[in-house]
């Protein structure tokens, strides 16, 4: 977990196929309320609020009151932890496979 008090990890938070998708719809709309969100999917308003909580324990929703309605908003920030580490395995199969393109031009040879 980063240095942000996050009560969630963030890769935890995004292994789920349904928060990824409200990351996605979020990214796209900029700030949505739940009564908008919630017919993206086939579940209860219950059920993705409940999503929009781990994502906020992560970080990586934020949300404010608007009247009497809540509208989230994505903080994509603490995806660089993600970025970083996808990052770091991208640089070793990258030289991984430079190795392999070597031995395979040496046989050729």
């Amino acid at each position: 977990m980063s240095e942000n008090n996050q009560l969630r990890d963030v890769f935890v938070a995004i292994a789920d196929p349904t928060r990824r998708r409200l990351i996605h719809l979020l990214a796209e709309a900029g700030e949505l309320p739940l009564h908008e969100l919630t017919p993206q999917f086939q579940m209860g308003r219950t059920a993705v609020s409940k999503h929009l909580t781990i994502l906020k324990e992560a970080g990586l929703v934020l949300d404010r009151k608007v009247g009497r309605e809540t509208r989230f908003r994505l903080n994509a920030s603490p995806l660089k932890e993600i970025q970083d580490w996808v990052a770091f395995y991208s640089k070793y199969w990258t030289m991984n496979m430079l190795r392999l393109n070597q031995l395979l031009e040496e046989e050729e040879e």
